[in-house]
């Protein structure tokens, strides 16, 4: 059934192909009512807007062989198909001072999938053929930006590879190493096949799929090599009865499993709290992701695990001389007895860790970066050092200011605005207005003396609007929105920290109940939601430290800027599902050992003895394969990557391993402690049932 499941899935990916989209609407912002403004009068204007930069190599842009080749190129790209209009570089204001550079605006059809390159791989080829000894062509903007984007395979290469490094001495079998990347890939196979197909019902960003796909190799691994690890535990228990053992996996570490997807799924459809339809998809996408992965765990493995059990249940001679050192004399019962001897120590250290780390979080300022954090290798990063060099940097990222005029014909109104945009401090330059054909909307670009991605353009936008633009319309009766790709990611990243307290809040509440119920605790919940709080903003402090701050800037091939909006709700969402996961896996089996009578102390040794070695492989096979992406070459990928390694590395070495069992410790008994009256009113939820 999954060898046809898989190959639906595959055939759908191929077959039908995905339709991604970055359509973003922000009801109620600036940008947005800018955006509908310029429906209204303009509506071949509101696609993409993209530039074509040009520069004489000799002479100037002006010189008239210069200017026929420049001619001859723009008349080209204007009858492409999905090219709206094309304004060439020698209307006003679009030559530098010395005739050397030029830019020309291309409008993409607004009907055109932003994310489907096709169209705009055309453009790119048909203005790059005309570069010449003579002509410099280079191009950017938003739909050049999605088309130059770079594919993630070798990525994912590398991650599998020391995955499969990370499995092999944890196994120390072939067969049991394989077993965990074969169930993740197929679940993942399966997975990316639905989400393709449901990218054409539901609109998801570009950067969906590959999202899911680190997702999901992720999860699928970890879930596979716990169900197999307790696998072998119980056929090693049991004497070699291959069905016994599958049944007890599943009804222990399956359990556990199904607890641990239910609240990654959780964390990530809980964006849809945040009311930004952008963030729906990606969620979606990784849900999905998730999922397959979690079926295959649970349906995929078992079918695999009863053929080859006895294959599998085999320990190489590395695995055999580990599992002795950890039952006898190991590393982790040293380990836990330093730790409960000094339990205010251990949890202090780890503390003090986390909270420096989490530090640069404190300065997290959310944007969108421009292309002048791209690899200089790319035309979008050539484009925009010529505009810079030409114009100013500004002109990479120009506000559209749209105004509705309060009668047809008034153009008082429009020497008034376009007189106050000028002498607006940090504008560098104003075009001529532009006006609708039944004379009642309005629209002027508006470039600002600093790059898009700078504070001081940011503070420009809320300038225009707060104290600029409210007397030209209480004076004229004009509506007057500012927007652009620019002002809407300002406004994006607006919306995003505004609400970005109400989804933690739903996030955690929701994940803390899902803990009362199953492990019969007021504390452990608690316990659960700080820590692991604690480590996501240790995660986006690093993050910021490297993305913004620019530390360590020439490894990741990264200039710093700002972190786009939607990274931090995306990671706390996965991150806080990932670590829920370890939460669940290493305290479900302390819980076991306090169940059946074991003292506090004793339950944690127990649980963490057990669980030590395979969390904190399943751990490294997650930052290997998370780490990996950082290389992809792509920002939004490599923030992701970075974010998502080093939160599952501190969650799985200093708080599973440091903080949790310390904390445990001072608890005590306290930390099992629940309410009788309560117990009665709840359901029960067991990771291991009362049989076992």
């Amino acid at each position: 059934m999954w060898v046809v499941v898989l190959a639906v899935g595959v055939a759908i990916s191929r077959g039908l192909g995905s339709q991604y989209s970055n359509n973003l609407r922000l009801h109620g912002t600036g940008s947005q009512q800018a955006r509908d403004l310029l429906a209204a009068g303009f509506p071949s204007q509101t696609g993409d807007r993209d530039q074509i930069v040009l520069r004489a190599r000799r002479g100037r842009l002006t010189d008239p062989r210069v200017r026929a080749e420049v001619s001859t190129m723009l008349r080209n790209v204007g009858h492409l198909a999905g090219v709206s209009t094309v304004t060439g570089p020698y209307a006003r204001g679009a030559l530098s001072r010395d005739r050397t550079i030029g830019l020309a605006t291309v409008v993409m059809d607004p009907l055109r999938n932003a994310a489907d390159s096709a169209a705009t791989k055309r453009l790119i080829e048909t203005a790059e053929a005309s570069r010449s000894t003579a002509l410099q062509v280079e191009l950017g903007g938003p739909a050049i930006e999605e088309a130059q984007r770079t594919a993630i395979g070798s990525s994912m290469i590398i991650g599998l590879s020391a995955a499969v490094v990370v499995l092999l001495v944890s196994f120390g079998s072939l067969l049991a190493m394989g077993l965990p990347i074969a169930t993740a890939l197929g679940g993942l196979g399966a997975g990316l096949g639905v989400v393709a197909l449901t990218s054409r019902a539901l609109t998801m960003a570009d950067f969906s799929g590959e999202l899911a796909l680190m997702i999901g190799l992720g999860v699928g691994v970890d879930y596979a090599l716990l169900i197999v690890t307790r696998f072998r535990e119980a056929y090693r228990a049991n004497g070699g009865d291959v069905d016994n053992a599958v049944g007890v996996a599943l009804n222990t570490a399956g359990r556990a499993v199904i607890f641990a997807g239910a609240t990654v799924v959780i964390a990530l459809l809980g964006m849809f709290a945040l009311g930004i339809s952008f963030l729906y998809g990606p969620a979606v996408a990784a849900s999905i992701a998730v999922l397959f992965v979690l079926a295959a765990s649970l349906t995929l493995l078992p079918a695999i695990l009863g053929r080859f059990g006895h294959r599998i249940a085999r320990r190489g001679r590395l695995a055999r001389r580990v599992d002795n050192d950890e039952r006898e004399r190991g590393f982790w019962t040293w380990w836990i007895g330093k730790i409960q001897r000094r339990p205010w120590w251990a949890a202090g250290a780890a503390a003090a860790l986390l909270l420096v780390l989490a530090s640069p979080a404190v300065g997290l300022r959310l944007g969108n970066t421009d292309a002048g954090n791209d690899p200089r290798s790319q035309t979008t990063r050539s484009a925009y050092d010529l505009l810079a060099r030409g114009f100013g940097p500004g002109f990479n990222g120009p506000l559209l200011v749209v105004a509705k005029l309060p009668r047809a014909h008034d153009p008082s109104a429009l020497d008034r605005l376009s007189a106050a945009m000028r002498g607006t401090t940090d504008v560098a330059a104003v075009t001529p207005p532009r006006i609708s054909a039944d004379h009642r909307v309005a629209t002027l670009s508006v470039y600002p003396a600093s790059s898009p991605q700078s504070s001081r353009t940011e503070s420009l936008v809320y300038r225009l609007r707060d104290a600029v633009i409210p007397p030209i319309e209480r004076a004229t009766g004009t509506t007057i929105d500012v927007g652009g790709f620019t002002a809407s990611q300002i406004d994006f990243a607006h919306v995003v920290a505004g609400k970005l307290w109400l989804f933690i809040g739903i996030v955690v509440l929701l994940s803390a109940l899902l803990l009362l119920v199953v492990f019969r605790s007021m504390l452990i919940p608690l316990q659960a939601a700080v820590m692991n709080l604690l480590s996501i903003a240790a995660s986006l402090g690093v993050v910021v430290a490297v993305f913004q701050w620019g530390w360590l800037g020439g490894v990741f091939s990264i200039a710093g800027g700002p972190i786009q909006a939607f990274l931090p709700v995306m990671v706390f969402a996965i991150v806080f599902g990932l670590s829920m996961d370890y939460e669940v896996f290493l305290v479900s089996r302390i819980h076991e050992s306090w169940v059946h009578g074991n003292s506090p102390t004793d339950a944690i040794q127990l649980g963490l003895t057990r669980t030590g070695r395979v969390v904190t492989a399943a751990a490294a096979v997650m930052v290997v394969v998370f780490a990996s992406f950082t290389l992809s070459g792509d920002r939004t990928i490599a923030l992701f990557g970075l974010g998502l390694s080093s939160a599952v590395l501190l969650d799985a070495v200093v708080i599973r391993c440091l903080l949790l069992p310390a904390v445990l410790e001072l608890l005590g008994r306290a930390a099992w402690s629940f309410p009788p009256a309560l117990d009665r009113m709840l359901p029960r939820l067991a990771i291991e049932p009362p049989e076992l």
